[in-house]
């Protein structure tokens, strides 16, 4: 309008209701490199505090920027996303799977999952003797921590003595620093397998898999008494009753006695 009908800016923007201001704004170029730097710096060095903590450090590093600002930018960085830490586990080194030649020498322990028929979800530990087979406890409940895993290994401690290592995967009761310190007191030597390698503890594993077959799928429980009744039924069977190929066609408490005789 200006330079097709020779009229002034002015009047070119009240004909198109345009303010002037926004007429002649000029686009500013954003260098936004070293607010960009500084709070990559301080997220990598401090990867929990949120966009205040991250304006304030800056404040007093003696940055004039202000929080408008350093927040446009902190949410282009995408960094108002909380950002979870993975649980990075230590490296396990592969080992081949022991064959023990004595009782007490290695037990393997290990988790199952399974619910109820109204829908209640439980859990079952399995620990057993990887030389005879036997199952030394099958404990059943809605929740199975560390703790009580202690108090189990404990009460097998009392009953038969302890091993000279356990074999576990890298399950959250396992790595736990209580475990580790109950083995450290014991002097028992805590064996991991490798992260998505349970043929690593196949004693154990075989062990779950019939215990599932035979059992857990093969009835409806409506109780958590109902499943600790027939589990423990079902290993007295185990050990006492069921004769084993790897064994010699014995059982494993026939095993077991012939060992220690």
């Amino acid at each position: 309008m200006v330079e097709h009908y020779h009229i002034s800016q002015r009047r070119a923007c009240q004909a198109v209701l345009l303010p002037r201001s926004s007429f002649t704004y000029q686009i500013k170029g954003k260098h936004d490199e070293e607010v960009i730097e500084q709070l990559r710096m301080l997220t990598e060095k401090h990867p929990s505090i949120g966009f205040w903590k991250c304006f304030h450090r800056l404040r007093k590093q003696s940055f004039t920027w202000n929080h408008k600002r350093v927040y446009r930018i902190y949410k282009q960085m995408r960094l108002n996303i909380r950002r979870r830490a993975k649980k990075r586990l230590p490296t396990r080194v592969k080992q081949p799977l022991y064959q023990p030649t004595c009782i007490n020498e290695v037990w393997s322990l290990d988790y199952m999952s399974d619910a109820l028929w109204d829908g209640r979800k439980y859990r079952v530990l399995n620990i057993m003797d990887d030389c005879s087979r036997e199952v030394l406890a099958a404990e059943v409940d809605t929740s199975l921590p560390a703790l009580r895993l202690i108090r189990i290994l404990d009460r097998l401690r009392e009953i038969r003595g302890l091993p000279q290592a356990i074999r576990v995967d890298n399950g959250p009761e396992f790595i736990s620093q209580r475990l580790a310190d109950w083995c450290e007191l014991w002097q028992v030597t805590l064996i991991f397998i490798q992260p998505g390698k349970p043929t690593q503890n196949s004693y154990v594993e075989r062990l779950n898999g019939s215990l599932r077959k035979e059992l857990l799928d093969a009835y409806i429980f409506r109780s958590l008494d109902q499943v600790r009744q027939m589990i423990e039924e079902w290993k007295t069977d185990f050990n006492h009753e069921r004769p084993h190929q790897s064994l010699n066609h014995q059982t494993p408490a026939e095993y077991a006695l012939a060992k220690s005789g």
